[in-house]
């Protein structure tokens, strides 16, 4: 592709589950849908400008300094500095404030897109800072644990900050997800908010504990040991108080056969591990039915750990 104005490229970046129940701020994986598509053209005019949004319900700023997708390539053409401008048109296919990773979408897209189209002159790698400074403006916080599995596929391991070091793990053959996503809306910043500050020690252990067992689960194929590591004791159980109906949704899905369950990044949507795609789609329908009681309707995504990550849409 000739890097020239007037090029475009229409580009999509997949939802993701973030913590991963013991892993908080610093595991991730991506999954095949829902997820953001951009369009992106190189203009002669300089800067970048956000020129349409859709789906967002009109709540997403055009402005693109107040934009994740926007912000983020604005820090990649301060870094690269073309000769080019750069339009763009967000179309969101994803729920905001869902816990699947809604603006690391959007940011990871754009930044994806912008340098497919000037050469990858990156790594994918190489664009994760700039994908996170869409996350800095989301919530106040530059984390990784839903940019990098949006940026690279598969599982993700954010070993440290800073520096930045990044890790991707293997993805077991047979591990299915189920997502249900509740039609309630928590922003990532209140979630933070409720948030212990200190943590028991012997809280600690256990949790870093099960992290270990996690990866280990994954490099081996062990899905036993993946399910018995998919504990969280220091945030689930104050984050699932912000989440109508996340113990009967976790009772279901643990009844149906799922390995493990716990809450997608901050809420509300809630995942579940599974052996196989079957067992997947019986848990994410147990889920949902655990809900009806509540009156809430919810969102079902049943998908294979998403290896691929952003991709070039084709017309």
């Amino acid at each position: 592709m000739k890097a020239e104005p007037g090029t475009t490229i229409r580009v999509f970046a997949p939802a993701t589950v973030a913590n991963v129940a013991c892993g908080f701020d610093s595991l991730g994986f991506a999954i095949n849908e829902p997820g953001d598509e951009l369009v992106l053209t190189l203009t002669e005019k300089p800067g970048v400008r956000i020129i349409e949004i859709t789906g967002d319900g009109g709540r997403l700023p055009l402005d693109a300094e107040k934009n994740t997708a926007g912000v983020s390539v604005i820090k990649l053409w301060q870094k690269l500095q073309p000769e080019f401008g750069l339009e763009m048109k967000l179309h969101k296919k994803m729920p905001l404030g869902s816990g699947l990773g809604s603006s690391s979408a959007s940011s990871v897209a754009s930044v994806f897109g912008a340098n497919e189209l000037l050469g990858n002159p990156l790594s994918r790698k190489d664009l994760l800072p700039f994908a996170m400074e869409g996350e800095r403006l989301a919530c106040g916080v530059a984390h990784a644990d839903n940019a990098g599995p949006s940026l690279m596929g598969g599982f993700v391991l954010i070993r440290s900050y800073d520096p930045l070091d990044v890790i991707q793990l293997p993805n077991p053959p047979e591990l299915f997800c189920a997502v249900v996503h509740p039609h309630v809306e928590i922003m990532t910043e209140d979630a933070r908010k409720v948030l212990r500050r200190r943590i028991r020690l012997e809280d600690a252990v256990v949790q870093w504990s099960n992290l270990g067992g996690l990866i280990s689960g994954l490099y081996t194929s062990d899905y036993a040991l993946i399910g018995r590591s998919l504990n969280d004791i220091i945030f689930e159980p104050v984050r699932s108080l912000l989440i109508p109906g996340f113990d009967q949704m976790k009772q279901a899905a643990m009844d149906s056969g799922a390995l493990g369950c716990s809450i997608s990044g901050s809420g509300p949507s809630v995942f579940a591990l599974a052996k196989g795609e079957e067992s997947a789609r019986a848990a994410g329908q147990a889920m949902q039915e655990a809900l009806k009681p509540l009156g809430l309707d919810s969102d079902l995504f049943i998908s294979p750990v998403n290896a691929e990550g952003p991709r070039v849409l084709k017309d």
